[in-house]
């Protein structure tokens, strides 16, 4: 399980950095929605590794700038991001 909770790490600090080398001031922004999407789904398959069930879906009625839908997809991610860490939290002990 020790292992199991290590590899999860590796693969979520991989995928941050990943989406930080990706995210500069030349991206577009249709690029910086792909790459909100790509981390929210990277944290649930990261989630459902670890035995959680998990809902990645977003709801982008309303959302009607690229930069609305950035902060929806960054919203999910830090809701998925809390229940990362309290799981992680939780195999610690």
């Amino acid at each position: 399980m020790k292992n199991f909770n290590k590899i999860s790490l590796a693969l979520l600090a991989a995928s941050t950095i990943t989406t930080a080398a990706f995210a500069s001031s030349n991206e577009s922004a249709y690029e910086r929605v792909q790459s909100a999407k790509g981390s929210v789904e990277a944290l649930g398959v990261t989630l459902e590794n670890m035995g959680a069930s998990v809902d990645t879906s977003v709801d982008l009625n309303g959302a009607y700038t690229f930069d609305q839908k950035v902060a929806v997809y960054n919203e999910k991610h830090a809701e998925l991001q809390n229940k990362f860490d309290t799981l992680h939290a939780q195999s610690a002990e």
